[in-house]
């Protein structure tokens, strides 16, 4: 007897009055850890319910009726690996049979295309945890990295088909829907509960097996529905249909295979029935959270045989009602949406309206875009939190002066500009005053006491005081470039004014050395030689009036008192009002010094705070603006994501 393998195409009679011979259904189970044989029904027991052993290919053979008639059509031979299950009502309760094996045939898979918009928001979502990771934790990105994983393993695989999977609580009917769509008992029913144990797998056209394999569905559980017509096939041309156990299953793992196959499929139907449809696991865990995927949403009431009278309709309100409040949109009136139905899948009530409208939305083959869509929906839903903010933010000028003039008073730049305008007025009083003025004032430097302890003393104060300022400032400018922004950012740009802060007193310091007062004499105007010229003109006078009257007084010359005494007078007088017209004239020219020597410092200590605070700060501002802008083009709505 041939063996089956993944590319074996077998067909197996079998007699629908009897459930050993009707796929998996109520066949006993091997127990956890006991290591089955499946054969080509799937199934680890043979046709009689006996446990298979080394002799049940040789049992098989002698049981065997002939091989049965191999599927032709449109759609070509099926190749794609799938296991195909055929319902023979004339042979009986004949067993399954194993037909020859045939080569596969080379399949031609076209691959899923996205359209311009969502290619621009994955490729705006592969940019934004690009730029973010060095800002953000992995968790915070993860959702994010596994959406744009996710597309690119699903655009590289086929785009004619779409992947539905059927979903329900325990004892909801959704094996039985899916044994009624697929016009054979390929699912486990029945009352032992859970019923499925894991997905299984159903393609109605060729070249799906990437995809199952991207399920995590083995060859032995995928299967091939009835052929009821000849419009049968081709109405669900490119499904594949996925029964899940039970999402409410007391088996862990049950649960954990639901959630795996919910995150890869293209759509859901979700199957409920008159007693559980208000479950609050099923809204809370499932409907709740995947509202942004309604338009790849069916949602099911099964079982309204067992409603009487107009209990159908109630019922049906009440799921539109909780859906509505789950956030789910629906899909009435031609708005796009979740679909909801009721029907019976025991007596098949309403599935041929299920099969029409699963039909329709299967040929517009646009349930791959639109799950991946409502995917990055999510994501950039839950990164908000981590991007957009309603208010201006970054630093504006006024901020940046503040810290500017902050920087220039701890330098000391106003006393600095003080300073240098004394020191010229200086300079001119030595160049314009009297000698006798100028001799005084000698004597009295030399008698006043050394200043230099003191001094001393209140250095230490002042450079604590400096460095407080300095610290100020920065505190403040990094809270004024923060405000608004979400905390991780706000955090990098605390760090970037932290780490500038380091060592920028010090700087500060010897930028006041560099900047400070020039060293020499500050420069003299061009009519200082002739204000210093007529100080000694008034000073020769006071020397000739003082000369003249003493020759009087001793004899040498004769007695004149009116001429010296008046070349005294000039001298005497004209001196003190040359040295206080020169005052008057230099306070301009000396006031220019000293506000050019402050506005040298305060831009040499704005120069100094601009390279190490506010350039890493404004590089951080910039860097979330990049990202805002492309969280803008994952969420879909514009550069401005919430604020300018």
């Amino acid at each position: 007897m041939t063996a089956v393998t993944d590319q074996d195409h077998t067909e197996h009679p079998e007699h629908p009055e009897h459930p050993e011979h009707s796929g998996d259904a109520e066949r006993p189970r091997p127990a956890e850890g006991e290591k089955s044989r499946p054969e080509a029904g799937g199934s680890g027991t043979d046709d009689v319910g006996g446990t298979s052993d080394g002799n049940a290919g040789e049992r098989a053979a002698d049981r065997s009726t002939g091989a049965p008639a191999r599927r032709t059509g449109d759609s070509g031979p099926w190749d794609d690996g799938l296991i195909a299950r055929r319902v023979n009502e004339t042979t009986g309760s004949e067993p399954y049979t194993v037909t020859e094996t045939r080569p596969p045939v080379q399949q031609i898979v076209t691959p899923l295309s996205y359209d311009p918009p969502l290619r621009s928001r994955l490729e705006a979502l592969r940019e934004l945890v690009g730029l973010s990771r060095t800002r953000l934790d992995s968790r915070t990105l993860a959702e994010a990295g596994r959406v744009l994983d996710e597309a690119a393993a699903r655009r590289r695989l086929s785009g004619q088909h779409t992947v539905v999977a059927i979903a329900g609580a325990t004892g909801s009917g959704k094996s039985q829907l899916f044994n009624a769509l697929a016009g054979v008992a390929i699912s486990e029913t029945g009352v032992r509960r859970p019923t499925t144990a894991a997905p299984i797998a159903c393609s109605w056209s060729d070249g799906a097996a990437s995809l199952i394999e991207r399920l995590g569905i083995p060859p032995r559980l995928r299967r091939r529905p009835l052929q009821a017509g000849p419009d049968a096939d081709e109405q669900l041309r490119g499904l594949i249909l996925v029964d899940l156990p039970d999402h409410d299953s007391a088996a862990v793992q049950h649960r954990e295979q639901v959630d795996r196959v919910l995150r890869l499929v293209d759509a859901v139907i979700w199957v409920v029935d008159p007693e559980k449809y208000a479950d609050a696991i099923l809204h809370e865990r499932y409907l709740r959270p995947m509202a942004a995927h309604a338009e790849v949403m069916f949602v099911v009431l099964n079982q309204i045989d067992r409603l009487p009278g107009e209990a159908a309709e109630q019922v049906l309100d009440d799921l539109r009602r909780l859906l509505d409040e789950d956030g789910i949109a629906l899909g009435e009136y031609g708005e796009p949406g979740a679909t909801v139905l009721a029907l019976s899948a025991l007596t098949g009530d309403g599935v041929g309206e299920l099969r029409e409208a699963l039909g329709q939305f299967v040929a517009e083959r646009g349930a791959p875009s639109r799950r991946i869509a409502a995917d990055v929906d999510i994501a950039a839903a839950r990164l908000w939190p981590v991007y957009a903010t309603r208010r201006r933010t970054g630093l504006s000028e006024e901020a940046r002066e503040e810290f500017s003039a902050r920087l220039a008073d701890a330098v000391g730049a106003t006393a600095a500009g003080e300073a240098a305008e004394r020191a010229w007025l200086r300079n001119a009083n030595r160049a314009c005053g009297t000698p006798w003025l100028r001799l005084w004032r000698w004597c009295q430097e030399r008698r006043e006491p050394p200043t230099g302890r003191h001094a001393a003393r209140v250095q230490p104060d002042e450079e604590a005081t400096a460095r407080q300022r300095v610290e100020q400032a920065v505190r403040t400018v990094a809270d004024r470039a923060s405000a608004g922004l979400p905390a991780p950012w706000a955090q990098a740009v605390r760090e970037a004014a932290a780490r500038g802060s380091q060592g920028l007193p010090e700087a500060l310091d010897e930028l006041a050395v560099r900047a400070g007062l020039p060293p020499g004499r500050p420069p003299r105007p061009g009519w200082w030689p002739a204000a210093v010229l007529a100080q000694a003109s008034m000073t020769v006078l006071q020397f000739l009036g003082g000369l003249w009257l003493l020759a009087q007084i001793i004899g040498v010359m004769s007695p004149n008192l009116g001429v010296p005494v008046l070349l005294m007078v000039i001298g005497i007088v004209g001196g003190p009002l040359i040295e206080w017209s020169c005052k008057m004239a230099a306070r301009g020219p000396a006031r220019r010094y000293g506000t050019e020597a402050e506005r040298r410092l305060r831009e040499a200590a704005a120069g100094c705070g601009r390279a190490r605070v506010l350039d890493p700060v404004a590089a951080e501002l910039l860097r979330y603006r990049e990202v805002r802008e492309r969280y803008g083009r994952v969420a879909g709505v514009g550069a401005g994501a919430g604020g300018r």
